[in-house]
């Protein structure tokens, strides 16, 4: 499925729209995320398959502070349809090589790692990754710790599937970094 999202979203398919806040699960301290200062979110978005929801989605950084690619953040995705975990790290390994990040061989060592972050999620569940300046990213599946992963080269890649300017969703990319808060 999230294949087929993927084609459709170039073929100007998909649709992203306001969300409704995606919080952080209450078990996530601001110490568990990624720093020792409360976060805000900064921007939501939905994202829709011919008219379908398949997320809702919120990027939170540390209160006080602007986004930027090299700083603590979380990305909270609120799935409301089932999705298979091998089919989101398919996808996540597809969208970072289309992004140019990491030859066969990396991407292969990438992939053994995000299986153990993105479990298969049903509607309503919530999976949080954090990134963690110069030291990679932590991820939780409904506030419970899913795996840490020590390779900031993987965290700035997997991040970009929704933060890069190179996205394939820029108008969800735009709601996340609180650039487009007109409702569509």
């Amino acid at each position: 499925m999230m294949r087929a999202m993927l084609v459709l979203a170039l073929c100007g398919l998909l649709q992203t729209g306001a969300a409704a806040a995606v919080p952080l699960p209450p078990a996530l301290t601001a110490e568990r995320v990624a720093s020792d200062v409360a976060y805000r979110q900064l921007g939501s978005g939905e994202m829709r398959w011919f008219g379908l929801k398949v997320y809702d989605a919120a990027l939170w950084v540390p209160a006080g502070s602007d986004w930027s690619a090299d700083s603590a953040f979380a990305l909270a995705i609120r799935y409301a349809r089932n999705i298979a975990g091998d089919k989101l790290v398919d996808s996540s390994i597809d969208e970072m090589r289309r992004l140019g990040f990491g030859d066969e061989a990396r991407l292969t060592r990438w992939r053994s790692e995000l299986i153990r972050a993105l479990p298969t999620v049903a509607p309503g569940e919530i999976l949080v990754g954090a990134r963690i300046p110069g030291a990679g990213a932590r991820f939780w599946h409904d506030g419970k710790p899913t795996a840490e992963l020590g390779d900031p080269d993987l965290a700035r890649a997997f991040f970009a599937i929704w933060l890069d300017s190179r996205t394939r969703e820029p108008a969800l990319r735009a709601r996340l970094l609180g650039e487009d808060r007109a409702p569509r």
